[in-house]
């Protein structure tokens, strides 16, 4: 495990009208959210790896399908992935100066909390590409689909 990334399992509770999950509790983090943020990728898409210089950690969380969650230790080339969403209820806590990204592996709906609010004029995001040779292999495609920004990290 890279330090200080955590795997959070998440309970399912159901029922005949169907099911309730606590995605978040303030108090089991490391440190408070400031916003959350909520995308829909479809299936091939990757988003990341992104960093933050300024420290911004992210709280990952893959509401509907199925995510490949890839952290990166920049300094060690350790690195960390996990399957999440519908087979997988969990949550991954990153601290924000590892590299850290997502595969979409089927269209899905991707939650995450930050722990600083997006600066437009002054972002603190960097990039290291997805086909880095320290995490290609940990991809499940070879031919993403990748914004502009992903494509030249």
């Amino acid at each position: 495990m890279i330090d200080g990334v955590q795997l959070i399992p998440l309970r399912r509770f159901e029922d005949e009208r169907g099911w309730f999950m606590e995605l978040m509790r303030g108090s089991a983090l490391p440190r408070p959210v400031k916003q959350s943020n909520l995308a829909f990728s479809r299936r091939g898409v990757i988003r990341g790896l992104h960093y933050h210089e300024r420290g911004q950690c992210d709280l990952f969380a893959c509401v509907q399908g199925s995510v490949r969650v890839v952290v990166l230790d920049r300094s060690t080339g350790e690195t960390f992935t996990a399957d999440i969403g519908d087979g997988n209820p969990a949550a991954v806590w990153i601290p924000g100066h590892h590299a850290h990204g997502y595969e979409a592996l089927t269209d899905c709906l991707f939650l995450y909390h930050v722990t600083e609010e997006y600066e437009p004029d002054e972002p603190d995001e960097h990039g290291v590409p997805w086909n880095d040779p320290r995490v290609v292999d940990l991809w499940s495609t070879r031919s993403p689909i990748l914004s502009d920004r992903d494509r030249v990290s």
